[in-house]
């Protein structure tokens, strides 16, 4: 297994299969993606890109700490979860934030992942909203 740093246009072949099923590509496609405070990461196995994940460097007003990462795009691909990649992507990625002193780490979680995420520490805030198109999902937040 390796983590490294890799390009937005490279993580749509996990987000799309995972987070897009059925959808256009271009819903793959963050706002924010190709800015220079945006990091995107992969997991890879066997030289295989198995997972991805992407921290942008962005500001909600629910929060108060001044330097803030909204993560986005976490996908393993299905034959290959449940194996602690995700956990492993999302700890390699929590340390990078970490080194660019980001204070807190939040996102849009899906209803079906808030267990994962609350296992690694992070809270809910406020009720289940939904995403058009995509479904039910919290805000979720760690101080770091």
């Amino acid at each position: 297994m390796e983590i490294k740093k890799i390009t937005a246009f490279e993580t749509i072949i996990v987000r799309h299969p995972v987070l897009r099923l059925g959808k256009p590509i271009a819903s793959c496609y963050f706002e924010g993606d190709d800015l220079p405070t945006t990091s995107h990461f992969g997991l890879f196995v066997e030289n295989h890109l198995t997972a991805v994940i992407s921290a942008f460097k962005v500001q909600n007003k629910l929060f108060i700490e001044e330097n803030q990462y909204q993560i986005r795009g976490m996908a393993v691909l299905e034959e290959f979860q449940k194996k602690g990649f995700g956990e492993a992507l999302l700890k390699y990625c929590e340390n990078e934030i970490t080194v660019a002193k980001g204070e807190l780490i939040w996102f849009n979680a899906r209803e079906s992942a808030v267990g994962f995420y609350k296992k690694s520490g992070y809270e809910i805030l406020g009720d289940k909203f939904e995403i058009p198109d995509v479904g039910p999902h919290y805000i979720l937040f760690k101080t770091i």
